[in-house]
């Protein structure tokens, strides 16, 4: 608790804004990589290149053993947290506008707090939390059902498939919290990141049927190098910065750096709906997640809820 306690630093304020950038232009650049990449390639080259960036410092770290001791389990959060999400983000955007799927994706609390009932935490629908539950909630409807957003039926499973990811970005945290206690946050992400890669690999060598572009190419690297590799150490020097407990206070911010770089990049348009149940989407996961709390509490036994693009 004492690095609850404790000021943010200057070094802490670095990371914090290092890491909102990190996962909040992941969107931008799976938009762009599936311009001519298949999203199961995406998937494969963002994955094993971001575990061969990782392997080394995992390997000095000694992280690698620990994690191996319990792999059905980091396969399990591999599966959840990068198999599924990465995949289904990279198909939804081949339909929807990067800035509403980062939008979408940071709806990871609300889910969270329905999961935490379901697992006995009656504190979930305390007053304050469950007004943050029904504003969430309230807030996707109008993004996605609101004025200036025609998405189709087509648009409308992308919508589907993006809140599918947020549930299971919701539930992996849980895995680590129940499953992988005292398991060094680096191998699992290592061995996971790997797992997934090679998993995907015959997958895209099967479903890639195009020449990729230089700009798919450069936004797949830089997703794989930037977003995932250093995103994950930055974030773990995050943590031993501030606590785990504020660590994730950063994916409140990745949303508005997912909008604007749709916007002034790509020229998405910002429309009315959006405007409008975009605040309703961040007050209401603040809510669900703190219950008006300017701190947030450990999840027992791993890393902090965080839902990385």
């Amino acid at each position: 608790m004492k690095a609850v306690a404790q000021r943010i630093g200057a070094r802490g304020w670095i990371l914090f804004g290092a890491m909102a950038l990190l996962w909040g232009v992941p969107y931008l650049l799976i938009k762009q990589a599936v311009e001519s990449f298949s999203p199961a390639a995406v998937v494969s080259g963002r994955t094993l290149l971001a575990a061969l960036i990782l392997l080394p410092f995992a390997l000095r770290q000694g992280a690698l053993r620990p994690a191996w001791g319990k792999v059905g389990w980091v396969l399990a959060f591999g599966a959840v947290e990068m198999a599924g999400p990465f995949l289904l983000l990279g198909h939804a955007e081949q339909t929807l506008p990067s800035g509403l799927t980062g939008l979408l994706v940071a709806t990871v609390p609300l889910f969270a707090a329905l999961i935490a009932f379901g697992g006995g935490d009656r504190s979930v629908f305390r007053p304050s939390r469950a007004i943050g539950l029904f504003v969430g909630f309230i807030g996707v409807a109008v993004i996605v059902a609101g004025p200036g957003l025609a998405v189709g039926s087509q648009g409308l499973l992308a919508v589907g498939e993006v809140l599918l990811v947020a549930v299971l970005y919701a539930v992996a945290p849980f895995i680590v919290a129940h499953k992988l206690q005292g398991v060094p946050s680096l191998g699992t992400v290592t061995i996971a990141l790997g797992a997934v890669g090679l998993f995907y690999l015959p997958i895209a060598l099967l479903t890639q049927h195009e020449v990729p572009t230089l700009s798919s190419t450069v936004s797949l690297v830089v997703l794989a190098v930037l977003c995932t590799a250093v995103a994950f150490i930055v974030f773990f020097a995050l943590i031993a910065q501030v606590g785990p407990a504020r660590a994730p206070l950063f994916t409140y911010v990745n949303p508005i750096v997912a909008i604007l770089l749709g916007a002034a990049v790509l020229g998405e348009e910002i429309t009315l709906g959006l405007l409008i149940g975009f605040p309703l989407v961040i007050l209401g996961c603040w809510l669900a997640a703190t219950g008006g709390s300017l701190r947030l509490r450990r999840p027992r036994g791993g890393m902090p809820p965080v839902a990385p693009g």
